[in-house]
């Protein structure tokens, strides 16, 4: 493209279950037509995960891509975030967590294509949405509309990230990648707010993207009106109704939801992989070809790059990689097995457009044929509770209610999404690892700590009239930003004489301390889906002059919505029964950014030995604005830590000066709501399936192994409303119980199946797996007849044969294994019935 000459040099594809492998350094031309992108001449499907870069380490990279690849995925998403590459305007930064170009090289090693989402607004429950916050300071800017500060500013940046991905060579046409990008990001959601504003902006956003001369394809998600050749795609739990703005595009799927984020006072939102799977499988029956999920590896919101309001520090999204970098079973593996079902009926989705049959009412047979004896079909049963038996090309086939059927032959089911014969997870066996560093945890004698002073702490501090708003004098620099002001009492109070007054304050979001006299009045908070509130306190004062001083926090700027927001305290009334209301709003206030410790440096490992902190036998507990500091010895291994605080309330947290995060474990979600088996039929949305009502977001904070070092290790804590630092523990995962229970009649390997077989030949067959490095130490139960129970309550049935010894035989010191299920080898202790294969075992690190 723009002129350049482009060597296109025949790409060595190897086709294999886990993903494309693509030769590092050969030129690949992309392109797309109405049935998928064109890959050096060739349609593919795709399998995509989202990854984000800095919600995990480099360190941790290459293993969460490798587990990516043996998943079945083909492609690596990606968010770009501006806020942390340009922090300062003009100034850039990629390095350690935000070095995009290694995590791309990384990616490309593995053998994985990359889909670049520079955007740059990201949303993506990030701090600002990923821009940056001098932005806003720009005078006369409006973001995302037809403003041209706005888009001088989106330009530069946009060709800063296409420029460095050239002069590293990352693009498909470069031997790179990178066979995506994307420019924008879910505008069409918030466009009509900005009128023809937001028409324009759109066409000038892709009109600039297509300029940078990338030589991939660019898309827009959400974006009905994306002019061509932008690539406009869908977002959501479901996307198989989805057709795109042309007949000339493909139907691609950027968003599909694996769970959903998690927010300081909601419960804890999961997705049945039953329904994750039925939503895939809907959309490549339907003629999709490229899918995402959102996330595959969500990670974690170190620092304070949450995004806002309340959007917690874990961002473990319930993917089929948790936040610690762990395999979700059964997710990951009943789509592994759906990506491999998928793979194998390729050659028919890409050669031809379907056929759709009625088998029924709410079934029916989509149909990709290569010639009239040669097809692939998908089975579904629409309903929300009946399941079926249909008849399909002369042989009966039993669907469950809400699911698919792949038949890569039109003949034999290779893998039906709402059987999961993928091993579960029990749960994680978690030490307090080890004993002694725990001891040195919780023994008082061991920490130190500081007490934070209330209002103002230096002469940085400045007066104005009026209550400022928060974001525009803090300038995200901080959390915190002090409002003092004095409430003089002389005529009404005698002198040694206290009076009862009613405080009324009123804030934008998200949260406040309130001191009277420097003693702590009360605490107030809004929520995720409204950080506004009011908080009225009785409070006493006494002759003369008294001080008022109010501690606004956000917990995280607006990531999403037409108007970025504004926050802080804006109104604050005293009001008694005689005088009436004495409205303070007005008034002159003193305004402090960031806490004294903050402006001190607390955090940093160069203060750990300063006589700032104090250390003593009487450790101060359950006390507002305190920091806390402790030294702990490394545990032993390689895996990650968690760090428990359910016995504090409200703050921060860092090791080894890194930030771990904003931690609040006093904010409980709602108690009710929750339900211990969610039923995966029917439609999803991030409300249906909740657990721990009742209970904090999160108790247990993350922390990477390579942010701790052998011996000695700092624990700094700021405690905003008062907690127990010595019942803090240190937690690392050292075993793990897993099961799997499979019948006769569920369908057998996806990889085990061969072309132009008979009609139901395969073996199904119980497939244990450890985590890498972890082996199978344990055969807890094994049962094979018909035994009852769920994963962890496994009892044998009327019909029963202990086959722990043939069990235990094939795992016992195994990484992994695979037990099939056959009667020649268990032998058949109820002919003509039924029968299946219970196992529970335990994998040691």
């Amino acid at each position: 493209m723009g002129g350049t000459k482009v060597r296109v040099i025949a790409l060595l594809v190897v086709l294999v279950f886990e993903g494309y492998y693509w030769e590092k350094g050969r030129s690949t031309t992309v392109t797309y037509d109405h049935k998928a992108l064109v890959i050096d001449g060739k349609r593919r499907i795709l399998q995509s995960g989202s990854i984000h870069y800095p919600r995990s380490t480099p360190e941790m990279w290459p293993d969460i891509i490798k587990k990516s690849k043996e998943g079945g995925l083909d492609v690596i998403e990606t968010y770009v975030f501006w806020n942390y590459h340009e922090p300062v305007k003009g100034k850039y930064y990629f390095e350690g967590r935000f070095d995009l170009v290694r995590f791309v090289k990384t990616v490309q090693e593995a053998g994985l294509l990359v889909h670049l989402r520079i955007g740059p607004y990201a949303c993506a429950e990030w701090n600002y949405g990923g821009f940056p916050v001098w932005l806003r300071f720009i005078p006369g800017i409006q973001f995302r509309t037809t403003n041209n500060l706005f888009k001088r500013e989106m330009k530069l940046f946009l060709a800063k990230i296409v420029g460095l991905m050239k002069d590293e060579n990352l693009f498909a046409s470069q031997g790179g990648p990178i066979i995506l990008a994307q420019v924008e990001n879910e505008y069409g959601a918030v466009e009509g707010s900005y009128g023809v504003g937001g028409e324009l902006y759109v066409k000038w956003a892709a009109e600039t993207a297509v300029n940078l001369n990338t030589t991939v394809p660019w898309v827009m998600c959400i974006q009905n009106d994306a002019p061509d050749p932008i690539i406009n795609t869908c977002n959501g739990f479901y996307c198989d109704q989805f057709s795109p703005n042309s007949p000339s595009k493909p139907k691609m799927w950027t968003e599909n939801y694996s769970g959903w984020f998690l927010a300081f006072g909601n419960a804890i939102a999961y997705r049945p992989v039953e329904d994750l799977a039925f939503a895939v499988a809907r959309f490549f029956e339907t003629g999709g070809t490229f899918q995402n999920y959102y996330m595959y590896f969500g990670g974690t919101n170190f620092g304070r790059t949450a995004g806002g309001p309340m959007a917690a520090t874990s961002y473990d999204y319930d993917a089929p990689i948790d936040e610690y970098g762990y395999i979700r079973q059964p997710k990951w593996s009943h789509l592994r097995d759906l990506h491999k079902a998928i793979k194998l009926c390729e050659e028919y989705l890409i050669s031809s457009d379907p056929i759709q049959v009625q088998l029924g009412t709410n079934l029916e047979a989509h149909i990709y044929s290569k010639t009239s004896n040669d097809c692939a079909a998908f089975l579904a049963n629409l309903d929300i509770s009946l399941d079926a038996n249909v008849t399909f090309n002369g042989n009966l086939y039993f669907l469950p209610a809400w699911s698919v059927s792949i038949l890569p032959d039109c003949k034999n089911v290779i893998f039906n999404t709402a059987k999961v014969v993928a091993q579960r997870n029990l749960q994680f066996i978690s030490s307090a690892y080890a004993s002694n560093v725990n001891e040195l945890l919780r023994a008082p004698s061991a920490w130190c700590w500081y007490k934070e002073k209330v209002g103002n702490w230096s002469n940085n501090s400045f007066v104005e009239s009026g209550l400022l708003e928060h974001i525009d004098t803090t300038k995200d620099t901080s959390d915190y930003l002090w409002y003092t002001t004095s409430i003089n009492v002389e005529e009404d109070i005698m002198p040694g004489k206290e009076k009862e007054y009613l405080l009324h304050i009123e804030s934008l979001g998200h949260a406040a301390l309130v001191f009277v006299n420097k003693r702590l009045q009360g605490f107030g908070y809004g929520n995720r889906e409204d950080a506004r509130f009011n908080l009225t306190k009785k409070i006493t004062v006494h002759h003369g002059n008294n001080t008022l001083d109010v501690l606004s926090m956000m917990i995280g700027l607006q990531n999403s919505g037409a108007q970025f927001d504004i926050a802080g305290i804006y109104s604050v009334i005293l009001s008694d029964l005689m005088d009436g209301q004495n409205d303070l709003s007005y008034g002159e206030w003193t305004h402090q950014v960031g806490l004294e410790g903050e402006y001190l440096g607390l955090d940093k490992i160069s203060l750990a030995n300063s006589s700032l902190w104090t250390q003593g036998t009487a450790l101060p507990v359950n006390h507002s604005l305190i920091w806390y500091k402790v030294i702990f010895l490394a545990p032993e291994g390689k895996g990650p830590l968690a760090l428990n605080l359910a016995s504090m309330g409200k703050g921060q947290a860092w090791v080894n000066g890194q930030s771990i995060g904003r931690y609040w474990t006093t904010y409980l979600s709602p108690p009710t709501g929750c339900t211990d088996n969610c039923d995966y039929r029917g439609s999803y949305d991030q409300y249906k399936c909740l657990k721990d009502c009742g209970q904090p977001a999160q108790t247990l904070y993350h922390i990477p192994r390579t942010w701790v070092h052998p011996g000695e290790n700092l624990l700094v804590l700021h405690e905003e409303l008062g907690g127990d630092p010595s019942k803090i523990s240190l937690l690392t995962r050292t075993g793990q119980e897993i099961c799997a229970h499979v019948s006769e009649a569920d369908p057998p390997p996806a990889d085990s199946w061969k072309p132009n077989q008979v009609f139901n030949p395969q073996i199904p067959e119980v497939r244990l797996n450890c985590e890498q490095g972890w082996h199978i130490s344990m055969i807890n139960f094994a049962s094979f007849g018909t035994p009852s129970g769920n994963c962890g309550t496994f009892s044998p049935g009327i019909c029963h044969v202990n086959v722990t010894s043939i069990v235990q035989q094939a795992c016992i010191g195994q990484e992994r294994c695979a037990i099939p299920i056959s009667i020649t080898k268990f032998g058949d202790p109820c002919p003509l019935v039924l029968k299946s294969l219970a196992i529970e075992a335990l994998c040691s690190a």
